[in-house]
């Protein structure tokens, strides 16, 4: 393990002392709400996973709302991207990562921040452990809903866009509409590079959209992979105005708040939009773990400071 800033105990381990109180189980969660209503009680601690930085917008989201917990974000950057996997490679590596993970940190909740690894590996990893594990699919369902024309943008990763789950989305959620579908890992790199402080290319951006562009009728875009709000303002300029954009963020956050028993916080359009750029502000009291070093620690680690996470570590894996 390489310390990037000065830490204590790396992950919370349990009860310490008798201001702490015990975790949750499954069918108890609902107790955190008062144990983190009590001076000098353990926060419930939740995990967010994830093989690159799309893990930080979910984490935005989900402490504007449920701001009562402590987070350990884990991004699985030894692997990322996790689009160009294969299958069965994908699997094996969430199932072990995450699992190991889990129970060195021993959350109450995790979160799998990735629709490709959640299409493929959520509900093996669901019986894996003892833990809810609350996991990221395309918004097909709530895009359906609010659509008045019924054409449908769905910008995925390549594994997302062709994967049978999503088919099985569609046609459960949304078989009256017409669904565009674009799957391009590009966009995963260009989200990573903009958080990194770098300037989003408008061309290359505006060339993978141009299915979408051309689509007439289209009034809703689904943003099916958690780096993607992390471009919803370049993304945004280059659609017309009535296009709504879509993510699952705030989804993520109801259903934490739900399976913690807090009634989550109601945001504005105008603060979820701000969550889902690079500067979103949160409560300190977070942490980080890489898989692997990055070249860019420093960029990164101020990202993260900016959002409330107080430390980084590298724990290779």
């Amino acid at each position: 393990m390489l310390p990037i800033t000065a830490t204590t105990d790396s992950c919370p381990r349990g009860p310490a002392s008798d201001s702490v109180c015990s975790a949750p189980d499954r069918a108890g969660l609902a107790s955190a709400k008062s144990c983190s209503a009590r001076a000098g009680c353990r926060l419930p601690q939740v995990l967010i996973f994830d093989s690159g930085v799309g893990a930080l917008g979910v984490f935005a989201q989900v402490v504007r709302r449920v701001p009562a917990i402590s987070c350990t974000l884990v991004l699985d950057n030894a692997r990322f991207p996790y689009g160009i996997l294969g299958e069965a490679a994908l699997r094996e590596r969430v199932l072990a990562v995450m699992g190991a993970f889990i129970g060195r940190c021993a959350p109450d909740l995790a979160v799998l921040a990735c629709n490709t690894a959640s299409t493929l590996v959520l509900e093996a990893l669901r019986e894996r452990v003892a833990i809810p594990v609350v996991g990221v699919v395309p918004a097909i369902k709530p895009a359906a809903a609010q659509s008045r024309s019924g054409v449908i943008g769905l910008l995925a990763t390549p594994a997302t866009a062709e994967r049978r789950y999503t088919d099985e989305l569609i046609a459960a959620f949304a078989p009256g509409c017409q669904i565009v579908r674009v799957g391009d890992a590009r966009l995963v790199h260009l989200a990573e590079r903009k958080l990194r402080g770098a300037a989003v290319d408008v061309r290359l951006l505006g060339e993978i959209l141009r299915p979408i562009r051309a689509q007439p009728g289209l009034d809703t875009l689904v943003l099916a992979c958690t780096h993607f709000p992390l471009l919803a303002d370049e993304l945004a300029a280059l659609l017309p105005a009535h296009v709504r954009l879509l993510d699952s963020g705030a989804a993520i956050a109801e259903r934490v708040g739900a399976l913690l028993g807090v009634e989550p916080i109601a945001v504005s359009a105008t603060d979820a939009a701000t969550e889902r750029g690079v500067g979103a502000g949160a409560v300190a009291g977070h942490r980080l773990y890489l898989t692997a070093a990055d070249p860019d620690l420093p960029i990164l680690l101020a990202a993260c400071a900016a959002r409330g996470i107080d430390s980084i570590e590298v724990l290779e894996t």
